[in-house]
């Protein structure tokens, strides 16, 4: 039997949202000695959260864990054409913004109508900002100077506010706590100009495993049995995966170079479920309303 490689001693994979682990980490993710999941209720889906901790429960892997923590609902957030990183992920945008007005118009909605609609418990943006933290705090005591962490790039595969916001957390826990970080090489045109801020004249080493495409479709079927699958369809694996250890900060320039990317179009777009929409006339109808309601 031929020795265990060097970098999949002690070695964990994190991944933001279930299913993340066989997406992005699909080459190792029965072979790594555990998986930790981040998030797992999610405010605009009620059922989800409990559907992914039955799936969670039934995956064919050694040891996976949930962190429960929930989610934002900060997908779409971001500016891609022109991010902006934060020390707690990535700066939310305009689209934050109108999420709250229609936050708002819900509650509103929910003062004088006996159907109350399903909101989020507070600010898009504050919920981000709050999880950095409880995200160091839930993996610091996890995490040893000797393990082999691997998890989302720092432009977040396709693009994702949360994946990068993992990312940043376990970059900073590398700071304090010595391990080794490794990152996924996934990419899309939307997450590109990010991506670019990470190429290197001298790219670090990086090492290519086969995907596991048995186990990889054995996985999603147990999230598609209990409903909770959310990614597209029609995905197709890719033969092979890169994973280099993570750079420390961003570096950018001319002709320089990554690891080879597992690069694919964004058209192939997630199904991560995002909040439902309100229309401008009933956020205006809403809002009038709940004044009323709080003059009588």
């Amino acid at each position: 039997m031929p020795a265990r490689p060097d970098f999949l001693t002690n070695s964990m994979i994190i991944g933001a949202h279930p299913d993340d682990e066989m997406l992005w980490f699909n080459a190792i993710v029965g072979k790594v000695d555990k998986v930790v999941i981040v998030f797992r209720d999610f405010w605009a889906a009620p059922r989800l959260g409990p559907a992914r901790a039955a799936a969670m429960a039934a995956l064919p892997l050694r040891d996976v864990t949930c962190l429960n923590i929930a989610e934002p609902g900060s997908y779409g957030c971001a500016d891609w054409q022109n991010p902006v990183l934060t020390d707690y992920g990535m700066r939310l945008g305009p689209e934050e913004t109108r999420r709250e007005v229609t936050r708002l118009a819900k509650r509103a909605l929910g003062k004088v109508s006996p159907l109350s609609p399903v909101t989020s418990p507070e600010r898009v943006d504050q919920t981000y900002r709050d999880n950095f933290t409880r995200i160091c705090d839930a993996l610091a005591p996890m995490l040893t100077p000797d393990m082999n962490v691997f998890t989302h790039n720092p432009w977040g595969e396709y693009g994702h506010e949360d994946h990068v916001q993992i990312f940043r957390a376990l970059d900073h826990l590398r700071r304090r706590i010595g391990f080794t970080l490794w990152m996924s090489n996934y990419c899309t045109e939307r997450s590109l100009p990010l991506a670019m801020r990470y190429l290197r004249s001298d790219p670090a080493p990086y090492v290519r495993l086969p995907t596991d495409k048995a186990l990889a479709e054995a996985i999603a079927d147990v999230y598609r049995a209990h409903d909770c699958w959310t990614w597209t369809d029609d995905w197709a694996w890719f033969d092979d995966e890169c994973y280099i250890e993570a750079p420390r900060g961003e570096a950018g320039g001319n002709q320089n170079r990554l690891m080879p990317l597992n690069f694919f179009s964004g058209e192939t777009a997630p199904r991560k479920p995002l909040p439902l929409k309100t229309s401008s006339a009933l956020i205006l109808s809403a809002l009038a309303g709940a004044a009323l309601a709080d003059l009588w």
